[in-house]
């Protein structure tokens, strides 16, 4: 496009668009190849040496992927971008690309499932360790901070604690020590939130969820701003990097030693379908925010429902930092609310018609779970009951008529 500032949702249908490169297409092309050929031994060695930005083979980047990620680096107001084959991917390259044996990160107790068996479990093997704090406390995220900590790492809003941290806050402690922040935006989506206009450094992202928004797509995303100072001697690891790369010496070095030997490369397939959803988000996220308080408000006002957990309802702990963070646009899509029991949520789950019991969320359809006999199922049982609340049910609100939303889960609150 010609330079010009264009609100989020234009720019959603048209950055990046190369029509006359591509015969007239509307939509990138979809670059189905493992190889790409060079017209001279030169070339091909310029390439590998870092010289050129051609293609070489598609584990290390393709003309499909590159338009995806230029296109979300921009949306995310970021330097530069890459994809990878899942959330999860995007999540361990992106912490991987700073840790070392013996080092420390600082992170919300709130996480993602698997995000929190990384940190707890797995990086143990590494000697690494997870010092977990409460999102919300700002005294306790900077007592945990020591001189092994390496960055500090949230999600905008939890997974599935509901919580939304202070993103400006959080960041000036990380950069008080030299650290960068690290935010996974998930939930949230560019439209709703930026974080590395309020200060953090790294932004990662499960293209899977509202990015895609239809549910056909696996994908991860890792978006650099470009601004952290990685040549202080508490980085010294990424001399080289910044060398080569400056500014863009993360993201470099994830690419370099984690992406492409791990094998992360999403297929252009998933990048294609991410691409023809990612034009739509503003419209959904409209209708995913409006609906969700709807249905808030309807389970709230349940007789059968015990609690509901949103940070849209003005005496929730999250909603001051929400409603100023998100710019008054709305408050996410998830919720959680609670039943009397396990067996209750059962039996709601089982007589629902409309609503989908998928372990997934950001879908254009309304998506729901039990969380405790399911995500957390193998969890020791000391650490499940810990995590997880056998009374808890998570709805991922949809774009279906709200009316339509409520009235299925009436059905399934009869059945209690």
């Amino acid at each position: 496009m010609k330079e010009k500032t264009y609100h989020f949702e234009t720019r959603a249908i048209h950055d990046r668009l190369k029509e006359a490169a591509w015969e007239g297409s509307t939509l990138p092309p979809i670059f189905q190849s493992a190889g790409h050929y060079h017209e001279s031994a030169d070339n091909l060695s310029r390439t590998f040496a870092g010289k050129t930005e051609d293609h070489i083979y598609m584990r290390l980047s393709n003309p499909t992927n590159r338009f995806l990620e230029q296109k979300l680096a921009g949306l995310e107001s970021g330097a530069g971008a890459v994809v990878s084959s899942s959330g999860m991917a995007a999540v361990s390259n992106a912490c991987m690309t700073l840790l070392r044996a013996g080092d420390e990160l600082v992170a919300s107790r709130s996480l993602f499932m698997s995000t929190y068996l990384l940190f707890t479990d797995i990086f143990k093997k590494y000697n690494i360790t997870a010092r977990l704090v409460d999102p919300l406390n700002l005294k306790e995220i900077e007592a945990a901070i020591t001189d092994k900590t390496r960055f500090v790492y949230m999600e905008t809003i939890t997974n599935p604690g509901m919580e939304v941290f202070d993103i400006s806050s959080v960041s000036k402690i990380a950069h008080s020590h030299g650290i960068p922040l690290l935010v996974d935006n998930t939930l949230a989506s560019p439209w709703l939130c930026r974080p590395i206009e309020l200060g953090a450094d790294i932004v990662v992202h499960s293209t899977t969820k509202y990015l895609s928004g239809h549910g056909g797509a696996l994908g991860g995303l890792i978006v650099d701003s470009g601004t952290f100072d990685w040549s202080t001697p508490k980085f010294a690891d990424f001399g080289p990097f910044v060398e080569q790369k400056g500014h863009l010496a993360y993201l470099h070095r994830m690419f370099k030693e984690h992406h492409i030997n791990f094998g992360t490369t999403p297929a252009p397939m998933h990048s294609y379908l991410t691409a023809i959803g990612l034009t739509t988000l503003g419209l959904r996220m409209e209708r995913h925010m409006e609906n969700a308080i709807t249905v808030a408000d309807f389970l709230n006002n349940h007789p059968r429902v015990e609690w509901v957990n949103f940070p849209g309802f003005k005496d929730h702990h999250s909603y001051g930092t929400a409603n100023a963070q998100f710019n008054r646009q709305g408050f996410g899509a998830m919720l959680t609310f609670g039943l009397k029991d396990e067996a209750a949520c059962f039996r709601l789950i089982d007589r629902l018609e409309m609503i989908l019991n998928i372990a997934n969320l950001g879908d254009c359809k309304t998506l729901i779970i039990h969380p405790y006999s399911s995500q957390y199922v193998s969890f020791p049982q000391d650490l499940r009951d810990k995590l997880a609340d056998p009374c808890l049910l998570r709805l991922s609100v949809g774009v279906e008529h709200p009316e339509d939303i409520c009235n299925d889960l009436a059905l399934g609150l009869d059945a209690i």
